[in-house]
């Protein structure tokens, strides 16, 4: 089997960019005395490396055990049993 590097490089960003919606709320306190001009619903404070950091993190776990069944060929067979009505 051959390693095509484009393929696993954009499907990690594709589940790195889904997972960062996921997490960017996580955390989030809302600022009860905004300054004038300031959004009412932005954070106290955004913690954006943190969030940046979890979502790589988790990203590299979902996308590591979506890569161990493709590999294994336990998606294919997913995939199958999803198309056979089994679900």
């Amino acid at each position: 089997m051959s390693t095509n590097w484009f393929i696993l490089l954009t499907s990690y960003f594709v589940v790195w960019w889904t997972v960062l919606f996921m997490v960017l709320p996580w955390s989030v306190q809302r600022d009860d005395n905004p300054v004038i001009g300031h959004d009412r619903g932005a954070p106290k404070q955004h913690r954006i490396g943190q969030k940046f950091l979890q979502t790589s993190l988790l990203a590299a776990v979902i996308w590591g055990v979506l890569f161990i069944l493709a590999h294994y060929g336990a998606w294919d067979k997913l995939m199958e049993w999803i198309s056979d009505g089994q679900l």
